[in-house]
């Protein structure tokens, strides 16, 4: 197993951190790496907002309700973008472009080169031997997020990421097996056998969260996401974009 292969298969989210900043060297380095993962035409809808102030550190914290947001060695925010593509574009091209601005494909598209730049950035990361954290939470206050950060038309944050030097060594996650997320050809439809692949994790994520060194419980795989799934969808993400759309020039 080569040394990026190795890395990939170590993951583990990291959300206890050393009161250590990570190296200008780091960072660049980390964001260097994350601009080389592909982007659909080449167009690069991402843009990555680096936290340094820590009283902004600390609004984040409070709308994500995450300790970890504030204390780490340094925080991403990685944003779908299309603002940028309408930089040099005169207000009649603006009004043109309208449309595919509003799109889901390049939303879509936009959402997609983000994460992509954002896993070369983990990646990279991670070879340092620092840990990463990815942060799905800053949704619960985008609006907030918008004003805090000065985020313009046309730009969506997406999610965070803390970075930092560990502070803890979680035990790592088993992941599913690989006949039920790989198929040849076509779709494996069938559902005795995809049931026996899933009873079979179920009870392997069982014995992890019942014997890992933090956060124990009793659960599974399915019975965690069974139960997710039937709450009522929360409509604000979609929302808050729609909103933003209004204001486009």
């Amino acid at each position: 197993m080569n040394p990026v292969i190795e890395t990939i298969m170590s993951h583990r989210s990291i959300r206890q951190f050393k009161d250590e900043r990570i190296s200008n060297e780091q960072i660049s380095s980390i964001i260097k790496a994350a601009q080389m993962a592909p982007s659909s035409r080449f167009m690069q809808t991402y843009s990555i907002i680096g936290i340094t102030n820590p009283l902004i550190k600390k609004e984040l914290g409070k709308i994500t309700g995450l300790t970890y947001v504030e204390n780490n060695g340094h925080f991403l925010l990685f944003c779908a973008d299309l603002h940028r593509l309408t930089i040099k574009a005169s207000d009649k091209e603006k009004q043109n472009m309208q449309d595919m601005l509003e799109s889901t494909q390049f939303y879509q598209i936009a959402t997609i080169d983000a994460s992509l730049a954002a896993q070369n950035a983990a990646l990279a990361a991670e070879s340092m031997g620092l840990g990463v954290v990815y942060i799905g939470a800053i949704a619960k206050g985008l609006p907030e997020i918008d004003k805090l950060l000065n985020i313009p038309s046309h730009v969506i944050p997406l999610f965070g990421m803390a970075i930092g030097f560990p502070d803890q060594q979680p035990e790592i996650k088993p992941r599913l097996p690989l006949e039920a997320v790989y198929f040849e050809n076509q779709y494996n439809t069938n559902m005795d056998e995809q049931q026996e692949l899933i009873e079979g994790y179920d009870q392997k994520m069982k014995a992890y969260y019942e014997t890992r060194s933090e956060n124990q419980r009793a659960d599974t795989w399915s019975c965690k996401n069974i139960a997710l799934f039937q709450k009522k969808a929360d409509a604000h993400f979609s929302q808050y974009v729609k909103e933003k759309r209004m204001n486009l020039l």
